[in-house]
């Protein structure tokens, strides 16, 4: 079983709601109603809020009634959303291929696989900063609780929001494409909550989206039957692919050259390395989440570890 979440438009509400914390996240369990044409819902919980219109276009209608567990109202920057949370059976989809293939995400390029494919990184947030700072400075020309104001603000915010859904159709598209044309993918297990302290590089981390992507990724392997594997990301960079010897070099170094005559962009030499040990940790465990059901191994846990680590890490909800 698997719970997704259909998004649908309502108009803007008026006064009348109680609390703004309530605007924002509210959530309906029992006191709702669906109109016949699904076009329609209705509160009954003594909130104030009322039959709903809902708007845009959604497939709410070919699920029936019964599988609807939840309702929640919330809010973004454009408005506000009716979200259905649907309790369905989820069947496997069938891959395209069933390849071996290690990823070493980075800031020059957003992925460099093992096959020695450099994924652009597309810099969403870079690229519309330059907006996003104009329409922050409108916001202040504005006096304070004017109208001119409250409308500065939500153009800003919109911009944001538009940046947050350009990262994450980003990482579903490639975690859904990875996942489909291979069987094992192996990944840097990144602590990207220390990595952000670096307040240099602090932006463009945050911009790129690593854990958004492995979020993607681990959600994908469940559909496809791919298995997954983060490994320690320690020496990657520094070990030769092929002969094992360790060439020390900085940051600034994009070439990896060892002794024995292999030469390799420092990203695909890394991301061979993560596919090597990734190998290593499927090797040893033939079985384990060979189908899938896992989000993920970490190399060198055991089993009772990852089944903790599960249900300490599993995410609260999954978009499809």
């Amino acid at each position: 079983m698997l719970t997704i979440y259909q998004n649908a438009v309502i108009p803007h509400p008026s006064t009348g709601w109680g609390c703004k914390a309530a605007i924002d996240d509210y959530i309906c369990n029992q006191f709702w109603s669906l109109h016949q044409t699904k076009r329609r819902i209705t509160f009954t919980d003594k909130k104030g809020i009322g039959e709903l219109k809902l708007l845009g276009k959604w497939d709410i209608h070919t699920y029936p009634l019964k599988s609807i567990k939840r309702v929640r109202i919330v809010k973004r920057a454009d408005g506000f959303y009716v979200q259905f949370c649907l309790d369905i059976e989820v069947s496997l989809e069938a891959r395209i291929g069933d390849g071996e293939i290690g990823l070493d995400v980075g800031l020059e390029h957003f992925y460099s696989d093992s096959n020695g494919h450099h994924e652009p990184n597309p810099r969403f947030l870079r690229k519309t900063e330059k907006s996003i700072k104009h329409a922050q400075r409108l916001i202040y020309r504005k006096e304070k609780g004017k109208n001119q104001r409250r409308i500065a603000r939500a153009r800003y915010s919109r911009k944001h929001l538009k940046v947050s859904r350009q990262r994450n159709e980003h990482s579903k598209r490639l975690g859904r494409y990875v996942c489909k044309a291979n069987a094992l993918v192996a990944y840097e297990n990144l602590n990207v909550k220390g990595l952000v302290k670096n307040h240099c590089l602090a932006k463009s981390i945050n911009d790129v989206g690593w854990t958004l992507f492995r979020q993607w990724l681990e959600y994908f392997a469940i559909k496809f039957g791919t298995v997954v594997v983060a490994v320690p990301p320690q020496y990657t960079s520094q070990k030769c692919s092929s002969c094992g010897v360790t060439v020390k070099k900085s940051l600034s170094v994009r070439t990896h050259v060892c002794k024995c005559g292999c030469v390799l962009q420092r990203d695909h030499n890394a991301s061979i390395n993560i596919l090597n040990i990734g190998k290593q940790a499927t090797g040893g465990h033939p079985e384990s989440n060979a189908t899938g059901l896992a989000t993920s191994t970490l190399f060198g846990e055991t089993l009772i570890e990852q089944v903790a680590r599960m249900n300490v890490e599993s995410p609260s909800s999954r978009y499809s």
